[in-house]
């Protein structure tokens, strides 16, 4: 059976919920995209936004690069009602023996939050974990989710660090165990239809989805339509 991706719009308060909602989106993440690629946004907005997607849809939370005090450091965000948690891997080195860490930190969330895999296709400036090494973890420790995306916010793009061939063979490897896998980084919609043969399950915005495309303007509904609608020309089998 063919479906169409779905759409996670990251939000930066609960004053752009409403027009991620009213443009279709279909995942509602929140972070301060002000401080970095996934910077936690405080857990009083994290709740308000919570609220005022009202059950929705469901709701991920960026908390931030993960360190060995991050469920210390996401305490109050981990008392709140999240389908997903991600931590990105900026500035971690994959050692032998790299990721025990951070099944230790998936063990310590609370039931009912999964904790996404996230690998950055600038990993070499990000000093992370390639990608390929991300999605091999993933899939032998059974992640429910899985996020490509990229690390750097200065205007390069996913398809700027790997190829639409190199990206396929990852979302389709992760899908084949049934991991949930979604794509960001910095993606414009026209930028779609360079990505044939990708089917991921959730495309992730943020920059594209704000007034005058800019990652620190505000959400705007017609932008997030625009997405949907090239969306539902990408097919998911």
């Amino acid at each position: 059976m063919s479906t169409t991706p779905g759409l996670l719009v990251s939000v930066r308060s609960a004053d752009e919920v409403a027009a991620a909602l009213a443009g279709g989106a279909d995942l509602i993440d929140v972070k301060e995209p002000a401080k970095g690629p996934l910077a936690p946004a405080e857990a009083e907005v994290v709740a308000a936004v919570i609220d005022a997607v009202d059950g929705q849809v469901s709701v991920s939370a960026a908390l931030g690069e993960w360190s060995p005090n991050a469920i210390t450091e996401a305490h109050w965000h981990l008392e709140l009602p999240l389908q997903y948690v991600k931590w990105g891997l900026a500035g971690y080195a994959p050692t032998p023996g790299w990721g025990e860490d951070l099944l230790d930190t998936r063990r310590e969330l609370p039931i009912g939050t999964e904790m996404v895999a996230v690998a950055y296709a600038d990993w070499e400036r990000a000093k992370s974990v390639p990608p390929a090494e991300v999605a091999k973890f993933a899939k032998r420790f059974r992640f429910k989710a899985f996020l490509l995306d990229t690390w750097g916010k200065d205007g390069k793009t996913l398809l700027d660090f790997m190829t639409a061939k190199e990206i396929a063979g990852l979302v389709d490897g992760l899908k084949r165990v049934y991991t949930t896998v979604v794509i960001g980084g910095s993606l414009r919609p026209e930028q779609v239809k360079q990505l044939k043969g990708v089917a991921p399950d959730y495309f992730a915005v943020r920059t594209s989805a704000c007034a005058a495309g800019k990652r620190d303007g505000v959400i705007d509904a017609t932008r997030v339509k625009k997405w949907k609608e090239v969306l539902a020309g990408v097919k998911v089998s």
